[in-house]
C-alpha cells in the first residue's frame, strides 16, 4: 500500500476541537503523522486537498440494511455505496430485518454479505429479545462472539419491565452495550405526529413529547438497578434532556444520540401530509429542535446519526397515517449537518465529535480520530459548494428523503477506508 500525504487540507480534529490548515500522512492504512502549515518533503504520494476539509470518517449508528428479507429496499452493496458517497466510513446496522438478526446464524449471514458487497466498514447490532418481541432475551454472549457490537430491539420498546431488567443485567455481565428507543409504548402506539396545534389542525393521531420523557425515566431507573451500559438511540424533545443530564451527573453508564432529521426539520415540514417527512419518533416542535441542537453543542447528546430507514414507493405513497415511517439519509447526513455549521449553531469539530469520535468511542472502535495510529478512515469534503438535491441521484435503492428538491450546501470530495479510496466525486 502506497504511503499518502494529504496536503493543503483543513484538518477537522474532533478530539482536540480544532479546525486548522495542515497536512496528514498515512501508511499501511493508518495515520502516521500530521502537522500544521506546509507539508514536509517526502516520497509519499501527494494528494492536494485544495483547502477542503479533511475529517475522520463518519461512524453512523442505526443504519437499516434490508438484508435479509427486503433486499428490494436496500442491499449491503447499495447501502455501502451510499455511505461512501456520504462520507460514512463505518455503518452500524440495525437488526430489524425479516427475520430479525437474533441468532448467530443470521448474524453471520449478514456479516458475510456485508464483507462481500460493502466498500465501507460494517458493524452489526443484534436483537435484544427474540424476534424483537420483548418476551425472551437472545443469546447475548453467543451473538457477541459472532460479532455483534451492541444489542437493540430498535423501535420495538420492551414493555415488560422484568424482561428488560433481566436483559440489562445479562448484558452487564457480558460487557455488552444496550441501545434502546426511549418511548412510552402505550402513549405512542399509532401516533403519526407530535401532539399540538398542528396535529389538531391536520386531524392526525398524535403523541405527547412526554412519552419520550416517560420512556427515558423508566430506562434510567433500570440502569440504576442493573448498572448496564446504555445508549438512547434518539433524544428529540426538550422534556427528556433534564432526565438525561441527571443520569449522567449521577454517574450512570448512559449516552444518547439524535437523528439528523430531528436536528434540521420540525413538525411544520410535514405541511400537506408529505409522507417523506414521516419518521419515528415524529418530527418535533421548533423549540424542541433548538433544545436538541444546544444539547449536541454542550455534549449532553453524544451522537448524531442518519437513522437511515429505506422504504419503497408503495409504502410511502399512502395516506399519512398509514404510510411507513422512515427516511434514507446516508448520503444526506453530512450536507444536512452542514446546515447547522452554516447557520453558526455548531462548528465543524463539534459536528464531527458527534458524528465520528463519540460513536466510535461508545462502540470501542479506534476510528473517529485524526491521531497517530488511528485507522485512515477519512472524508474529504467541500463545506461550501451549493447544490439542489435530486432524490433520484441517490445511490440507495430507496429514495425516500425529505430533502428532495431542497437547496443544500456541502459535498463529499472523496472517502477513504483504511487509506483506500472508496469514493471520489465525479
Amino acid at each position: 500500500m502506497t504511503d499518502q500525504l494529504f496536503t493543503n487540507a483543513r484538518l477537522i480534529d474532533p478530539e482536540a476541537g480544532t479546525d486548522s490548515l495542515g497536512w496528514l500522512r498515512i501508511a499501511e492504512g493508518r495515520i502516521v503523522t500530521r502537522g500544521e502549515g506546509e507539508a514536509p518533503s517526502t516520497d509519499a504520494q501527494a494528494i492536494d486537498c485544495g483547502g477542503h476539509c479533511l475529517a475522520p470518517g463518519i461512524v453512523d449508528i442505526g443504519v437499516k440494511v434490508c438484508e435479509p428479507g427486503e433486499r428490494h429496499k436496500e442491499s449491503y452493496r447499495s447501502a455501502g455505496l451510499a455511505a461512501a458517497a456520504g462520507g460514512v466510513t463505518t455503518i452500524v446496522t440495525r437488526p430489524d430485518t425479516l427475520p430479525a438478526v437474533d441468532t448467530p446464524e443470521t448474524l453471520e449471514f449478514a456479516t458475510r454479505r456485508a464483507q462481500a458487497d460493502a466498500p465501507v466498514n460494517v458493524m452489526p447490532m443484534a436483537a435484544l429479545t427474540k424476534g424483537r418481541e420483548g418476551r425472551e432475551m437472545t443469546e447475548i454472549g453467543f451473538l457477541q462472539d459472532a460479532g455483534a457490537v451492541a444489542f437493540t430491539d430498535c423501535d420495538h420498546v420492551i414493555a415488560n419491565t422484568k424482561v428488560f431488567s433481566r436483559a440489562l443485567t445479562y448484558a452487564k455481565s457480558c460487557g455488552a452495550l444496550v441501545i434502546a428507543h426511549p418511548q412510552e409504548p402505550g402513549l405512542s402506539a399509532g401516533a403519526a405526529v407530535t401532539s399540538g396545534k398542528f396535529a389538531a389542525l391536520r386531524g392526525l393521531p398524535a403523541v405527547s413529547p412526554m412519552a419520550e420523557r416517560m420512556g427515558l425515566d423508566r430506562d434510567i431507573a433500570l440502569l440504576e438497578m442493573t448498572g448496564a451500559a446504555y445508549h438512547a438511540d434518539q433524544i428529540t424533545t426538550a422534556r427528556a434532556l433534564p432526565a438525561l443530564e441527571r443520569a449522567k451527573r449521577n454517574g450512570l453508564d448512559i449516552t444518547a444520540g439524535t437523528s439528523i432529521h430531528h436536528l434540521t426539520l420540525n413538525e411544520l415540514d410535514v405541511a400537506d401530509y408529505r409522507t417523506f417527512f414521516k419518521v419515528k419518533p415524529p418530527l418535533r416542535s421548533e423549540d424542541d429542535r433548538q433544545a436538541v441542537i444546544e444539547a449536541v453543542r454542550t455534549g449532553l447528546i453524544d451522537t448524531i446519526s442518519s437513522m437511515h430507514t429505506p422504504q419503497d414507493e408503495e409504502s410511502k405513497r399512502l395516506p399519512f397515517e398509514e404510510a411507513a415511517s422512515g427516511a434514507v439519509a446516508l448520503e444526506t447526513l453530512l450536507p444536512a449537518a452542514l446546515r447547522l455549521y452554516h447557520s453558526e449553531q455548531l462548528d465543524l469539530p463539534t459536528l464531527f465529535r458527534a458524528m465520528s469520535l463519540n460513536p466510535a468511542k461508545r462502540l470501542g472502535l479506534e476510528s473517529g480520530r485524526l491521531a497517530q495510529g488511528a485507522p485512515a478512515d477519512l472524508v474529504l469534503f467541500d463545506p461550501d459548494v451549493p447544490f439542489v438535491l435530486d432524490r433520484f441521484s441517490l445511490r440507495s435503492k430507496s429514495q425516500n428523503t425529505p430533502f428532495d428538491g431542497q437547496r443544500m450546501q456541502g459535498k463529499v470530495t472523496a472517502t477513504y477506508v483504511a487509506g483506500q479510496e472508496v469514493y471520489r466525486r465525479p
